[in-house]
Protein backbone atom coordinates (compact mmCIF):
# COMPACT_ATOMS: atom_id res chain seq x y z
CA UNK A 1 0.00 0.00 0.00
CA UNK A 2 1.39 3.37 -1.01
CA UNK A 3 1.81 5.94 1.79
CA UNK A 4 1.05 9.55 0.90
CA UNK A 5 3.24 12.00 2.80
CA UNK A 6 2.43 15.36 1.26
CA UNK A 7 -0.36 17.45 -0.18
CA UNK A 8 0.50 18.54 -3.72
CA UNK A 9 -2.37 20.94 -4.37
CA UNK A 10 -6.06 21.58 -3.90
CA UNK A 11 -8.97 21.08 -6.30
CA UNK A 12 -10.40 24.47 -5.33
CA UNK A 13 -7.45 26.37 -6.80
CA UNK A 14 -7.93 27.51 -10.43
CA UNK A 15 -4.82 25.62 -11.60
CA UNK A 16 -5.96 22.28 -10.17
CA UNK A 17 -9.63 22.81 -11.07
CA UNK A 18 -8.54 23.08 -14.72
CA UNK A 19 -6.42 19.91 -14.47
CA UNK A 20 -9.28 18.05 -12.77
CA UNK A 21 -11.53 18.70 -15.79
CA UNK A 22 -9.15 16.58 -17.86
CA UNK A 23 -8.71 13.86 -15.23
CA UNK A 24 -10.67 11.22 -13.38
CA UNK A 25 -10.83 12.13 -9.67
CA UNK A 26 -10.87 9.43 -7.02
CA UNK A 27 -12.03 10.71 -3.63
CA UNK A 28 -11.08 9.71 -0.12
CA UNK A 29 -14.25 10.61 1.76
CA UNK A 30 -13.29 11.60 5.31
CA UNK A 31 -15.50 12.42 8.23
CA UNK A 32 -14.58 15.50 10.20
CA UNK A 33 -12.86 13.45 12.95
CA UNK A 34 -10.50 11.63 10.58
CA UNK A 35 -9.74 14.90 8.76
CA UNK A 36 -8.14 16.24 11.96
CA UNK A 37 -5.50 13.50 11.94
CA UNK A 38 -2.20 13.58 10.10
CA UNK A 39 -2.00 9.75 9.92
CA UNK A 40 -4.86 7.53 8.81
CA UNK A 41 -5.93 4.81 6.39
CA UNK A 42 -9.01 5.55 4.28
CA UNK A 43 -11.02 3.82 1.59
CA UNK A 44 -11.80 5.76 -1.57
CA UNK A 45 -15.08 6.03 -3.46
CA UNK A 46 -13.59 3.38 -5.78
CA UNK A 47 -12.96 0.99 -2.88
CA UNK A 48 -9.18 1.43 -2.92
CA UNK A 49 -7.42 1.76 0.41
CA UNK A 50 -4.86 4.52 0.95
CA UNK A 51 -2.49 5.29 3.83
CA UNK A 52 -1.77 8.91 4.66
CA UNK A 53 1.13 9.98 6.90
CA UNK A 54 1.56 13.74 6.69
CA UNK A 55 3.99 15.86 8.71
CA UNK A 56 2.77 16.61 12.24
CA UNK A 57 0.47 19.61 12.57
CA UNK A 58 -0.43 19.48 8.88
CA UNK A 59 -4.11 20.38 8.54
CA UNK A 60 -5.78 18.53 5.69
CA UNK A 61 -8.49 20.50 3.86
CA UNK A 62 -11.39 19.63 1.61
CA UNK A 63 -10.11 19.20 -1.96
CA UNK A 64 -6.49 18.50 -1.00
CA UNK A 65 -4.72 16.41 -3.65
CA UNK A 66 -2.52 13.50 -2.63
CA UNK A 67 -1.66 12.15 -6.07
CA UNK A 68 -1.72 13.37 -9.65
CA UNK A 69 -0.84 11.11 -12.55
CA UNK A 70 -1.17 13.09 -15.82
CA UNK A 71 -0.27 10.03 -17.89
CA UNK A 72 -3.20 8.09 -16.44
CA UNK A 73 -5.40 11.18 -16.21
CA UNK A 74 -5.94 10.42 -12.53
CA UNK A 75 -6.17 12.49 -9.34
CA UNK A 76 -6.55 11.22 -5.77
CA UNK A 77 -8.15 13.92 -3.61
CA UNK A 78 -9.75 14.34 -0.20
CA UNK A 79 -13.41 15.18 0.30
CA UNK A 80 -14.35 16.18 3.86
CA UNK A 81 -17.87 15.92 5.18
CA UNK A 82 -18.35 18.57 7.87
CA UNK A 83 -21.42 18.96 10.02
CA UNK A 84 -23.37 22.18 10.06
CA UNK A 85 -22.59 24.65 12.82
CA UNK A 86 -24.94 26.60 15.06
CA UNK A 87 -23.68 30.19 15.06
CA UNK A 88 -24.88 32.19 18.05
CA UNK A 89 -24.38 35.94 17.68
CA UNK A 90 -23.98 37.73 21.01
CA UNK A 91 -23.16 41.18 19.59
CA UNK A 92 -26.52 42.66 20.63
CA UNK A 93 -25.50 42.08 24.26
CA UNK A 94 -22.89 44.85 23.93
CA UNK A 95 -25.69 47.44 24.09
CA UNK A 96 -27.08 46.00 27.34
CA UNK A 97 -26.14 46.83 30.92
CA UNK A 98 -23.15 44.91 32.33
CA UNK A 99 -25.46 42.99 34.69
CA UNK A 100 -27.76 41.85 31.87
CA UNK A 101 -24.78 41.06 29.62
CA UNK A 102 -23.18 38.84 32.28
CA UNK A 103 -26.46 37.16 33.23
CA UNK A 104 -27.36 36.32 29.62
CA UNK A 105 -23.84 35.10 28.78
CA UNK A 106 -23.79 32.85 31.88
CA UNK A 107 -27.28 31.49 31.09
CA UNK A 108 -26.19 30.80 27.52
CA UNK A 109 -23.01 29.06 28.72
CA UNK A 110 -25.06 26.97 31.15
CA UNK A 111 -27.53 25.95 28.43
CA UNK A 112 -24.74 24.87 26.05
CA UNK A 113 -22.59 23.29 28.77
CA UNK A 114 -25.49 21.30 30.16
CA UNK A 115 -25.81 19.67 26.75
CA UNK A 116 -22.07 18.87 26.67
CA UNK A 117 -21.78 20.63 23.31
CA UNK A 118 -18.28 21.74 22.32
CA UNK A 119 -18.05 25.43 21.47
CA UNK A 120 -15.57 27.95 20.09
CA UNK A 121 -15.87 31.66 20.86
CA UNK A 122 -14.59 34.10 18.22
CA UNK A 123 -15.25 37.73 18.98
CA UNK A 124 -18.98 38.09 19.61
CA UNK A 125 -19.91 34.79 17.97
CA UNK A 126 -20.06 31.30 19.43
CA UNK A 127 -19.72 28.30 17.09
CA UNK A 128 -21.31 25.01 18.15
CA UNK A 129 -21.13 21.95 15.88
CA UNK A 130 -24.32 20.10 15.04
CA UNK A 131 -23.89 17.07 17.31
CA UNK A 132 -27.54 16.10 17.59
CA UNK A 133 -30.60 16.61 15.43
CA UNK A 134 -31.03 20.24 14.35
CA UNK A 135 -34.54 20.32 15.88
CA UNK A 136 -33.10 19.35 19.26
CA UNK A 137 -30.59 22.21 19.14
CA UNK A 138 -33.30 24.66 18.08
CA UNK A 139 -35.51 23.45 20.90
CA UNK A 140 -32.77 23.93 23.49
CA UNK A 141 -32.07 27.46 22.27
CA UNK A 142 -35.77 28.38 22.25
CA UNK A 143 -36.51 26.75 25.60
CA UNK A 144 -33.96 28.96 27.34
CA UNK A 145 -35.39 32.11 25.71
CA UNK A 146 -32.06 33.90 25.72
CA UNK A 147 -32.80 37.52 24.91
CA UNK A 148 -30.47 39.34 22.54
CA UNK A 149 -28.88 36.13 21.25
CA UNK A 150 -29.62 35.38 17.62
CA UNK A 151 -28.66 32.01 16.13
CA UNK A 152 -28.58 30.32 12.75
CA UNK A 153 -27.14 27.15 11.22
CA UNK A 154 -24.34 27.44 8.67
CA UNK A 155 -22.29 24.84 6.77
CA UNK A 156 -19.10 23.83 8.59
CA UNK A 157 -17.11 24.56 5.43
CA UNK A 158 -18.03 28.27 5.79
CA UNK A 159 -16.74 28.38 9.36
CA UNK A 160 -13.37 26.61 8.88
CA UNK A 161 -11.57 29.64 7.36
CA UNK A 162 -12.14 31.63 10.56
CA UNK A 163 -10.64 29.00 12.86
CA UNK A 164 -7.14 28.17 14.04
CA UNK A 165 -6.19 24.46 13.82
CA UNK A 166 -6.80 23.85 17.55
CA UNK A 167 -10.22 25.49 17.26
CA UNK A 168 -11.07 23.33 14.24
CA UNK A 169 -10.22 20.22 16.27
CA UNK A 170 -12.37 21.43 19.16
CA UNK A 171 -15.28 22.22 16.87
CA UNK A 172 -15.20 19.24 14.52
CA UNK A 173 -13.02 16.61 16.18
CA UNK A 174 -15.04 13.90 17.86
CA UNK A 175 -18.48 15.16 16.87
CA UNK A 176 -19.30 12.32 14.50
CA UNK A 177 -21.85 9.59 15.16
CA UNK A 178 -19.37 7.50 17.15
CA UNK A 179 -18.21 10.31 19.41
CA UNK A 180 -18.98 10.72 23.09
CA UNK A 181 -20.80 14.01 22.55
CA UNK A 182 -24.44 13.28 23.25
CA UNK A 183 -27.91 14.65 23.64
CA UNK A 184 -29.19 16.15 26.87
CA UNK A 185 -29.46 13.50 29.51
CA UNK A 186 -31.64 13.28 32.55
CA UNK A 187 -29.39 13.03 35.56
CA UNK A 188 -28.78 15.20 38.52
CA UNK A 189 -25.43 16.87 38.99
CA UNK A 190 -24.27 16.19 42.53
CA UNK A 191 -22.91 19.21 44.35
CA UNK A 192 -20.24 18.71 46.96
CA UNK A 193 -20.53 20.74 50.11
CA UNK A 194 -18.45 23.88 50.15
CA UNK A 195 -15.11 23.52 51.88
CA UNK A 196 -13.96 26.06 54.41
Amino acid sequence: MKIYQEIIGNLHSPEWAARAKEARTEYLDLDQWTAQKSRFVARSDRSNEYAVALRRHTQIADGDILEYSPGEGRIVAVRIRLSDVLVADLSALAAESPERMIRTAVEFGHAVGNQHWPAVVKGMQVYIPLTVDRKVMQSVMRTHRLEHIVFEFRPGSEIIPYLAPHETRRLFGGTGPDSHVHEHHAHEHACSPARP
